[in-house]
């Protein structure tokens, strides 16, 4: 048994050797043979042979570089990337298209798995809103798979599961894979540098990133609500991590405590100790959130759903933010659409789906532009964010009613326009050319639409912006616009 054991032993040092061989200096050998193969075979069939693959010197680079890229990834993981398998074998296959196809596929999957680990009640209230997540009956992991890829991705960067840059970087390759991979038909080439670099960013960027700290308390704050009956101790010790969120995160937080006590299958012991939360959690609010839950309420009577109407005001009244709540229903109605118009915008054939909900909003506004305070900022960054386009193409049958929607912003929605930038998903999209050019268009309409001075000279400083790419960190241009709110202010 032995002697056989050492009679195996030199053919599989012989196979390791041959492996390491093929790895160092014969992928090019290899890979054309395979290549070869499969032209032949197309050829007996009578099929296109030729402009399939990419060629092999591209396919080496991939596999040159891919190790240290793949090596970020623990043993764990590595062992259940089915679809990073998927993506070599496409790229050795010569077949970029697919290979970009499946390693959004594994980042997808990843990012399922984080945002299931984390509390789903609170991601779902903050991704898609708590009436569609009613809509739609989002409860469990299984239902990550009802809400679009870019809702997900939206939504996990809003929890703080990816950062601004992380989501920035993935919304690109998310554009690319929509418009470059084999997921629709193109004829656009990708690189295997192109093809690495994505890869490297959907690694480092979600499949081997740590959950953030912030991200850990607050899930650790959502699961001592649900879990266990806190005192005023208890409660004390978690108020304590509301002075480590920034405003971004508060806002999400108080959404997620609205969205838990609204529930109706929420436990009562829960809601107290929400309501042992919530006062000290209120004051640092946003006031545009406090103006969204003022809105749902409208919403909830509008409809008639008694009661979440009822379960919204009694979580008014705990904060005493009866303020908040619109004095007409229109404020409910238009907020509805513009959810039903940046759904459509950011899905599938958006050039078509659009364009119902855009004539709807208008006939809501009027031709006078009048909209409520309650949902004015609202209202002007669903309009910016549609009329920059989806980075692919203009919808033409909606784009002039857009452009008349913009000429008919005050001096206050204009300015919120201009600095729309601010806004994080807004400012991705200036990493596109067509937005870019978008932007400008829009600067170029309100320029001769505002009154007020300093606004006008906002706009021509942002008309003089060589790289709209950065402009959330142009230090100069940030400065402008504190100084534009200073003069707004008086």
């Amino acid at each position: 048994m032995n002697e056989e054991k050492n009679n195996k032993l030199p053919t599989i040092v012989e196979d390791v050797t041959k492996i390491k061989k093929i790895d160092q200096d014969n992928y090019e050998t290899h890979i054309s043979k395979y290549e070869e193969g499969i032209k032949i075979f197309l050829q007996k069939m009578a099929l296109p042979n030729e402009g399939i693959f990419q060629n092999i010197e591209e396919r080496i680079s991939v596999f040159q570089n891919a190790p240290s890229v793949i090596n970020k990834i623990n043993t764990e993981q590595k062992e259940q990337s089915l679809y990073i398998s998927k993506f070599l074998a496409a790229v050795g296959s010569g077949l970029f298209d697919a290979a970009l196809n499946y390693l959004w596929d594994e980042t997808i999957i990843e990012l399922r798995k984080r945002v299931a680990q984390y509390d789903l009640q609170y991601f779902f209230s903050n991704a898609v809103g708590a009436e569609r997540a009613k809509k739609l009956n989002l409860k469990v992991e299984e239902d990550l798979k009802k809400i679009s890829e870019d809702e997900l991705i939206h939504g996990a960067h809003q929890i703080d599961l990816i950062s601004y840059m992380g989501f920035k970087h993935l919304d690109y390759v998310r554009h690319m894979r929509n418009h470059a991979s084999a997921a629709h038909p193109n004829s656009n080439e990708i690189t295997g540098l192109q093809l690495i670099s994505w890869l490297e960013t959907c690694i480092r960027e979600v499949i081997s990133l740590p959950i953030s700290d912030i991200s850990v308390q607050i899930k650790r704050i959502l699961t001592n609500i649900k879990e266990n009956e806190l005192d005023e101790n208890d409660a004390n010790k978690l108020i304590k991590i509301y002075l480590e969120l920034d405003q971004i995160m508060v806002d999400n937080l108080v959404s997620g405590f609205y969205g838990i006590y609204i529930d109706k299958d929420t436990k009562k012991i829960t809601k107290n100790n929400i309501k042992l939360l919530l006062l000290d959690l209120w004051p640092r609010v946003s006031i545009d959130k406090k103006r969204k839950i003022g809105v749902r309420y409208g919403q909830f009577i509008g409809n008639q759903d008694k009661d979440e109407a009822e379960t919204t005001r009694e979580f008014l009244d705990l904060v005493n933010g009866q303020e908040f709540i619109p004095d007409s229903l229109r404020s409910a109605e238009i907020e509805t659409i513009l959810e039903n118009l940046i759904r459509a915008h950011r899905g599938i054939n958006n050039f078509y789906n659009e364009d119902p909900f855009v004539r709807e909003l208008y006939r809501a506004v009027g031709n006078d532009g009048n909209v409520p305070e309650q949902i004015q900022k609202d209202y002007v960054l669903t309009i910016v964010d549609c009329f920059l386009t989806n980075s692919n193409g203009v919808a033409w049958s909606v784009d002039p009613i857009y452009k008349e929607m913009i000429s008919l912003f005050n001096d206050k929605e204009a300015f919120i326009a201009v600095t729309s930038f601010k806004k994080r998903s807004i400012a991705s999209k200036l990493q596109f050319s067509l937005c870019v050019t978008k932007y400008q268009d829009l600067l170029q309409t309100l320029e001769s639409k505002v009154t007020k001075e300093p606004i006008r000279e906002l706009i021509s400083d942002l008309l003089k912006v060589k790289n709209y790419n950065a402009l959330d960190r142009l230090s100069d241009i940030d400065n402008k616009i504190k100084n534009v709110k200073t003069i707004l202010s008086k």
